[in-house]
């Protein structure tokens, strides 16, 4: 039972921690912000992670395109899931490449990359966000421990406090994409 209970004390302390750093809510309003301002462009955002990162970035969109807490029209977001693209990709051009193919795709200049990724390190992600550049694209980047290669290379990096495993990153994340989401239902009839 003390192994348990130490999991829900670890996560409180590190969400103290990014409590604790005004600049983090800096970030998010921020991040809403560039979000709201493509959507009132009627572009799109097009969110990618790995394992448990694609899961959220699965959440990200589809309570954008479905919707939250409140009804709404539905929003242009889509997340790099589709199972079929994954294997192909990963297939014929190797796994590093199946978030940028995509980007080469689909993304359109103003639309904006919402990447995860919680040791900032992986290699599909920052090839994702290569492609974003080429695209015009803007990047949002959720990461962890350092903030890796990732850090230098968005527009605005919201990085969960350093933990030694990707669960504690994961779990601020998720209050990151339900805080955001909830600023640009907050916002949306509001020009940016």
């Amino acid at each position: 039972m003390q192994t348990i209970k130490t999991h829900f004390a670890e996560a409180q302390e590190i969400l103290n921690n990014f409590l604790s750093n005004e600049d983090n809510f800096v970030k998010i309003t921020q991040a809403g912000d560039l979000i709201l301002k493509a959507i009132h462009s009627e572009n799109k955002i097009i969110s990618c992670g790995n394992g448990g990162s694609m899961c959220d970035a699965m959440h990200f969109a589809e309570e954008l395109s479905g919707r939250y807490k409140h009804d709404r029209k539905a929003l242009p977001a889509i997340s790099i899931s589709d199972a079929s693209h994954i294997t192909c990709v990963g297939n014929d051009y190797g796994f590093e490449h199946i978030f940028s193919r995509y980007i080469e795709a689909l993304g359109q200049p103003g639309d904006v990359l919402f990447a995860i990724s919680t040791s900032g390190n992986s290699q599909n992600i920052i090839n994702a966000i290569a492609a974003a550049q080429q695209k015009n694209m803007k990047i949002i980047a959720l990461t962890g421990k350092t903030g890796g290669k990732i850090a230098s290379l968005c527009d605005i990096e919201i990085r969960a406090p350093y933990a030694q495993f990707s669960d504690r990153a994961q779990e601020i994340h998720i209050k990151v994409i339900h805080s955001l989401i909830d600023y640009i239902e907050k916002n949306l009839e509001i020009g940016v």
